[in-house]
């Protein structure tokens, strides 16, 4: 009974960080069909693609590179709060709470990383467009 309810609290624990990609599950294409509404609908995903001047593909980069790491940082989040979960379910068994301290300085590690990618990629797109646009 005891492993059941720790199953339940994970699971509700770990729902509302799925909550924002429920929120934008409706369709974007804004009634559009067959692939020209698809592609509007990337666009507006991805906060609308600059189709027209100079500055176009930088910007378009920049919005997948940051999206890309936006999830990433999601992925860390989930890591990192899966290896507290582990940590307070060791019960004392030394094996378990030294994998759980690993797993949190991985994802601490991880998410120094992507942190700083993070503003290097927002660095370099905002020049590029500056310089471009």
């Amino acid at each position: 009974m005891k492993n059941i309810y720790h199953k339940i609290t994970a699971g509700a624990s770990v729902l509302p960080l799925l909550l924002p990609f429920a929120t934008n599950a409706q369709q974007q294409g804004g009634g559009l069909s067959g692939a020209q509404g698809q592609l509007t609908g990337i666009g507006t995903a991805l906060g609308g693609i600059n189709t027209q001047g100079a500055g176009a593909l930088p910007a378009l980069i920049g919005r997948l590179i940051n999206a890309f790491l936006g999830v990433l940082g999601i992925i860390l989040v989930v890591y990192l709060v899966w290896a507290g979960f582990l940590w307070m379910t060791a019960s004392g068994e030394e094996e378990k709470v030294k994998k759980a301290k690993a797993m949190i300085q991985q994802s601490v590690i991880g998410m120094v990383i992507v942190i700083a990618a993070y503003a290097i990629a927002s660095f370099v797109i905002n020049v590029l467009v500056g310089a471009t646009g």
